[in-house]
């Protein structure tokens, strides 16, 4: 053992090297898994994650005064600088 290490320091590196090792096996394991599902025509789809809706939301609209319609055809003319 080194002299100007101490012995915090060398648990603590003992402590994040084994933390390491335990991650990558985890790792390693959930990708295999994962790719196993995929071989055997399963979802390899994380199981928490809700479906995606196949359409979107219904699309809402709002009828406008002719004073609103106005107001709206003045902004768009003023930030289209006229065009």
């Amino acid at each position: 053992m080194p002299e100007h290490v101490s012995i915090y320091q060398l648990t603590g590196l003992a402590v994040l090297a084994l933390a390491t090792v335990v991650w990558a096996i985890g790792l390693t394991r959930v990708l295999r898994r994962s790719r196993e599902a995929a071989l055997w025509g399963r979802s390899a789809m994380l199981p928490v994650l809700p479906y995606q809706r196949q359409t979107g939301p219904d699309l809402e609209s709002v009828q406008l005064s002719p004073a609103e319609m106005d107001a709206f055809a003045g902004l768009v003319r003023q930030l289209s600088n006229g065009r």
